[in-house]
């Protein structure tokens, strides 16, 4: 179980640098994807509400603590995000694409709103419409197609920690 977390936490750190060096000079239009909410929609959903939260806390933390004055919002929104999507983990099916990248859109697009009812809106910035066409759906269009090769190597990554798991001998109380 330690390992889990360990692994996420990795997984979250690497990302997060990915996100802020090389995807940022992959944008386009300036738009980058979310790969934080990627790997915490996989976790939560390949793993449960307990292991996205922890995911999504640790992805929006990140994401305050280097980008935001205010701290918080997208640790809230981030830890939401990794519970709803362990909602879904009894429907998880690992051969199936479909749910995985759904559940990747929907997240993105409660992140985008998220951010924009927080962030934007309580500023008096309502041009809801210039912000859904000029970042939440290139946004969303981006992260979704980045999500199809990165979606199976967190998986691969979830089946061999599950392995090391079963091999392990179990303790007797």
């Amino acid at each position: 179980m330690i390992k889990r977390y360990v692994s996420a936490g990795i997984g979250v750190i690497i990302l997060f640098l990915l996100q802020s060096t090389l995807f940022q000079s992959l944008s386009l239009a300036g738009i980058s994807p979310n790969l934080l909410i990627i790997i915490t929609s996989a976790v939560g959903f390949m793993r449960g509400k307990k292991e996205g939260m922890f995911t999504g806390i640790l992805a929006g933390a990140l994401i305050d603590i280097f980008y935001c004055d205010v701290f918080g919002i997208n640790a809230l929104i981030y830890m939401y995000i990794g519970y709803i999507n362990g909602i879904f983990r009894k429907n998880f099916l690992p051969e199936d694409v479909r749910l995985p990248l759904l559940l990747i859109g929907a997240s993105d697009l409660i992140y985008c709103g998220g951010v924009f009812a927080l962030r934007f809106l309580l500023r008096s910035k309502m041009d809801l419409s210039f912000y859904l066409m000029n970042i939440i759906i290139p946004e969303l269009v981006y992260t979704v197609l980045v999500s199809i090769i990165l979606y199976r190597l967190i998986y691969f990554i979830s089946t061999k920690l599950d392995k090391l798991e079963r091999r392990r001998p179990r303790k007797f109380v």
